[in-house]
């Protein structure tokens, strides 16, 4: 029987467009109870420095009624470590940010941050929370993120989602399968996700090691024709295919 892979869902750009009108409306909240419902194995919110989609209170309403487990993404600052221990989630993702990025344009440098990124994983175990860091596929960051205490990482997928030819692709399709072998070798558990599609994903999830995708800004989109319980069920389904499990009821 093939591992399992799990969905997270990034109910982030609900949020975004909240707050494009500055409204209450539509509550990521809302959607992140949905995705349960539709079968998402955990929730990811991003609190960004600049608030710019999720707020303080998303998190904390949805860190109180989860059913699955709330996937904190965060910067490695010191208000973000504070929240996150006030919250306390399963997960915390950490992530690298800038001000004047649309959006995470690629992995963290942990092995020019080891010592900060240490000491931040050394207080998440402390305190029960699991730690993940967002990284390249690239053998140096994944060596400084064992070395860190991170048990987690989150494979960058964004250079194979955004590849131009189909060699390019395939080039960087191969440098995230070394990866991640490389890392489950290590003992580390291999998330991935950015960019990620229901055009693209089936590679991705097709890769052994890869224990969970998160995925948002695409499902977003497809929900505004399809609807969010829909657009999840078909991701999922083409995940548990890509992989050759049975499908869930």
């Amino acid at each position: 029987m093939p591992n399992p892979i799990l969905l997270g869902v990034n109910v982030d750009h609900v949020a975004t467009v909240r707050q494009a009108r500055g409204v209450r409306y539509p509550d990521p909240v809302h959607a992140a109870l949905q995705a349960e419902m539709a079968g998402a194995d955990g929730i990811t919110m991003h609190l960004r420095e600049d608030r710019r989609h999720i707020q303080d209170d998303d998190v904390e309403r949805f860190a109180a009624c989860t059913q699955t487990k709330l996937n904190f993404e965060m910067a490695a600052t010191e208000e973000m470590l504070a929240i996150a221990l006030r919250i306390k989630p399963l997960d915390v993702c950490v992530v690298p940010e800038k001000r004047e990025e649309l959006t995470t344009e690629g992995g963290l440098n942990v092995a020019n941050n080891l010592n900060a990124l240490t000491e931040l994983c050394v207080e998440f175990n402390n305190n029960d929370i699991r730690t993940s860091l967002f990284i390249d596929p690239d053998k140096t960051q994944i060596d400084a993120t064992a070395k860190a205490g991170a048990p987690f990482i989150e494979l960058h997928t964004g250079a194979y989602a955004e590849a131009k030819t189909v060699s390019e692709q395939q080039h960087e399709l191969q440098k995230i399968q070394q990866a991640s072998t490389y890392a489950a070798s290590l003992g580390l558990i291999v998330n991935a996700g950015h960019g990620l599609t229901r055009f693209n994903v089936a590679p991705i999830a097709a890769i052994p090691e890869v224990h969970e995708l998160n995925i948002g800004h695409s499902l977003i989109a497809d929900a505004l024709f399809m609807g969010l319980q829909p657009a999840i069920k078909q991701l999922r389904q083409l995940m548990l295919e890509a992989r050759q499990m049975p499908a869930l009821q």
